[in-house]
């Protein structure tokens, strides 16, 4: 049971965990604690094999406002500052073998936006926020580009990242940053709806999914195919696309669908 001081909340129902951001004196911001939580949240469900998906959720009107500036401040005496473990929540969410699905109900900023972006779906209300606002106090979005910059055309990414101007759901889903954006009270259904379809994967064929999604592609087009045709019929070969086959033949659901409650 999650305790009742913790600055992330767990839960997991029908295959999915999800980890909500407990922070709202703060909201949310990207603190060493939370950031801890964070890590140990994904680490737990990516352990869990009952857990298929994964979704980042958040209390209070504000999904995250970046870097925690307080504890930044305070760390200025020892001449460093508590910016690297952002670094690691980014890979630890990026490069999860199970989907990560950010759920944004309110405004995200700066580091905030680096969470959402590293997420393989996130979907957010049309009313919420956005903005890239470091270069206004005088820093960079240095760590949170490496799951952003992917996301984003150049246009646009040289746009926000300069003018450090607010855009709203509607924009983020244009760009790129975003894989949905829909009414406020539409966004509990949407979220369900991606878990739903989410959880009919089979776990290793997700993994291997993600990890193509990561893929570049190589120099040698014939050389690239023959590469993929062997993964293809690997996964084919497996248990899983031994059983997936199977089931789909004798239309039944697959042995790693949650049964329903």
């Amino acid at each position: 049971m999650t305790s009742p001081d913790a600055l992330v909340r767990v839960a997991t129902a029908r295959g999915v965990t999800t980890l909500t951001l407990h922070s709202p004196h703060n909201r949310n911001a990207l603190s060493t604690p939370l950031m801890t939580e964070l890590l140990a949240g994904l680490a737990g469900a990516v352990a869990d094999d009952a857990v298929r998906a994964i979704v980042l959720d958040h209390t209070g009107p504000v999904f995250c406002s970046g870097a925690d500036l307080k504890e930044t401040a305070a760390a200025y005496a020892s001449g460093t500052v508590p910016a690297g473990m952002l670094g690691d929540v980014l890979v630890a969410v990026r490069e999860c073998p199970k989907p990560v699905v950010a759920k944004v109900a309110g405004p995200a900023r700066a580091g905030g936006l680096g969470l959402i972006a590293a997420a393989d779906l996130a979907v957010c209300a049309q009313e919420a926020t956005f903005a890239f606002t470091e270069v206004r106090i005088g820093v960079i979005p240095a760590v949170i580009s490496a799951t952003v910059l992917p996301r984003l055309g150049q246009r646009a990414a040289a746009e926000l990242y300069l003018t450090g101007d607010t855009f709203d759901g509607r924009r983020a889903a244009e760009i790129g940053l975003v894989t949905a954006a829909v009414p406020a009270d539409e966004l509990d259904a949407a979220v369900e709806r991606y878990c739903a379809s989410l959880v009919k994967g089979a776990p290793g064929a997700l993994a291997g999914a993600k990890e193509l999604l990561r893929r570049p592609a190589g120099p040698d087009l014939r050389a690239d195919i023959a590469e993929l045709a062997a993964l293809s019929t690997g996964y084919f070969l497996s248990d899983e696309g031994r059983e997936g086959v199977m089931a789909f033949r004798e239309k039944r659901p697959a042995a790693w669908v949650p049964a329903e409650d």
